[in-house]
């Protein structure tokens, strides 16, 4: 008996990390700082600030940012990979941003940097490193 062919599909495509935030224009100044565009801003009224549902982008990294109830808790993480922490870590001290965990080697191997918006959400910072 013949077995069927199955073609593989790659189904996974992409990953969008979502952050709740209290403030959309906090959020949208705390990530124009870290480097981020504003790609959208999606407002159920235009004449309210909030509640607010954008997108950030900075080279191929892209992260969501939510003002509506039901959209995740204060307090997330997510970690962006970069080649250099310490140049990274530079050019947010020139841009007057608060760090949370300057440079650091980890344990693990990484060379990881903090930092932490209004909401506590935490962007990590991290290079690999050769063990």
């Amino acid at each position: 008996m013949a077995r069927p062919s199955h073609r593989r599909y790659d189904v996974l495509k992409f990953a969008v990390p979502v952050l709740h935030v209290s403030s959309s224009v906090a959020a949208e100044q705390f990530f124009k700082r870290l480097g981020f565009q504003q790609e959208f801003a999606m407002r159920l009224d235009d004449s309210k600030t909030d509640p607010c549902y954008m997108g950030f982008k900075r080279d191929a990294v892209l992260l969501h940012v939510s003002s509506f109830p039901g959209d995740g808790v204060s307090g997330g993480v997510v970690y962006v990979g970069v080649d250099d922490v310490d140049a990274i870590h530079r050019e947010l001290v020139t841009r007057n941003v608060s760090i949370d965990t300057a440079p650091v080697d980890q344990t693990w191997g990484n060379r990881e940097m903090y930092v932490k918006d209004a909401d506590r959400n935490s962007i990590r910072f991290s290079q690999e490193r050769s063990r």
